[in-house]
């Protein structure tokens, strides 16, 4: 791999993380603002954070050609598909059910993207990466118990998205353009 692609890529990493880290706070400023109850402005911003999370993969996939991150990505890809799906019908049920499967989407993406951040160590910068996808697997968990919980709530998923964007940024930050990836 040559050290002009390790660097576009890099590149790209880190400017896809600043956009995430940006969507993120305003995404997460937005659903707090409307997390009382399910109406069409937070409907639309749960589904849109997966459709979002799918497009940041494929961007991600495009300026990673040389990594061997491929595979998590794909499956990133395919997992926020069903989350977006599966949020748009969970939210006619109510609050509870949106938690059950944004608690089972953030479990699955927070396993692949521990995944992909331990692929990537090499570059630098993923170390938060890795420590957000154990996070997501442990809120995940936390979203899906709070379903059941009276008086449930969209603020903590707010939160959660705040935290990960909060990581992205520390990451873009901390990320080694140039470096090759975890070989």
């Amino acid at each position: 791999m040559s050290t002009i692609a390790l660097q576009d890529s890099g590149t790209a990493l880190r400017r896809l993380y600043f956009v995430r880290f940006a969507f993120a706070l305003v995404w997460a400023g937005l659903l707090f603002a409307t997390a009382s109850s399910l109406g069409p402005v937070s409907v639309a911003l749960l589904v849109l954070y997966p459709v979002f999370d799918v497009a940041a993969a494929i961007v991600d996939l495009r300026a990673s050609k040389e990594t061997r991150a491929g595979a998590g990505l794909y499956v990133n890809v395919a997992i926020s598909l069903l989350a977006a799906a599966g949020l748009a019908v969970a939210a006619s049920s109510g609050i509870p059910g949106v938690l059950r499967v944004w608690g089972a989407w953030a479990i699955v993406a927070g396993l692949v993207q521990l995944g992909v951040g331990v692929v990537r160590r090499g570059m630098g910068g993923q170390w938060p990466m890795i420590l957000s996808g154990g996070i997501s697997v442990l809120a995940g968990t936390s979203f899906i118990l709070q379903a059941g919980a009276d008086g449930a709530t969209l603020a903590n998923l707010a939160g959660y998205a705040l935290i990960g964007g909060i990581f992205f940024l520390v990451s873009a930050v901390r990320l080694r353009p140039g470096v090759a990836s975890g070989r």
